[in-house]
């Protein structure tokens, strides 16, 4: 599960080096932000999803472990694994959209 997520890391990693770039250009060209409000990137806010969830799936195996060794009662190893597998189901379906976004550029006619 942890590789799962660890992978849709990694790619934001790797696109956050690609975008870093134009991306300082876009920030430059876009004008002042109003006083008081913060901007946030979307790399940002896709790293932190990301770390959430690798943390989330870690709770889920530390939780799983500790309940095989009789240290977690079985509705804690049930509901932290649940929750690992909405995050992992999450972490897929956003893994499959990106798939797909960048297959249908890769399809556009230049």
């Amino acid at each position: 599960m942890i590789s799962a997520a660890s992978s849709i890391s990694s790619m934001i990693d790797h696109a956050a080096s690609v975008v870093s770039a134009p991306a300082a250009a876009v920030k430059s060209v876009a004008g002042a932000v109003p006083n008081g409000v913060a901007q946030v990137s979307f790399i940002d806010t896709m790293a932190q999803v990301a770390s959430s969830a690798i943390d989330t799936l870690k709770v889920g195996e530390a939780s799983s472990i500790a309940g095989i060794q009789g240290k977690a009662s079985v509705q804690q190893v049930a509901e932290a694994v649940m929750a690992a597998e909405q995050t992992l189901q999450t972490a897929i379906a956003i893994r499959d959209k990106v798939v797909a976004a960048y297959q249908e550029i890769a399809r556009m006619a230049i």
